[in-house]
């Protein structure tokens, strides 16, 4: 059984910083590109951002360029989303995602919220 489990979301001030992990369980982070999505009611799902699976090439949403950063440590086969400078705006849940093209599934972890207080 292959899983995502994303956690480190909760309340935090506007301005203020939020550190996600997706921690990858049944397979080996390293060899995929990892995504990061964000939803909330009302509004469609959005793309925030991906690590290559080299580590080598990453690549942003416009609304959080300069302020979040994806990485990946390969010996605790996690994924990271840093938040700084929170705003309203980024309230939502988030999820890391991977494709698998061997078997054409796509891997979703359950999310976690983040909630940004004005």
């Amino acid at each position: 059984q292959v899983q995502l489990v994303e956690s480190g979301g909760g309340l935090v001030q506007s301005g203020g910083s939020l550190r996600l992990s997706c921690v990858a369980s049944g397979f080996t982070l390293s060899v995929y590109a990892v995504r990061w999505f964000r939803q909330t009611p009302g509004r469609a799902r959005e793309w925030v951002g991906c690590l290559s699976a080299s580590g080598r090439l990453t690549n942003y949403a416009d609304f959080v360029k300069g302020r979040f950063t994806i990485s990946r440590d390969d010996v605790e086969n996690t994924a990271y989303l840093q938040m700084n400078g929170l705003e309203p705006e980024d309230s939502a849940t988030y999820f890391c995602h991977v494709h698998r093209c061997a078997s054409e599934e796509d891997v979703w972890g359950r999310g976690t919220q983040v909630t940004v207080s004005s």
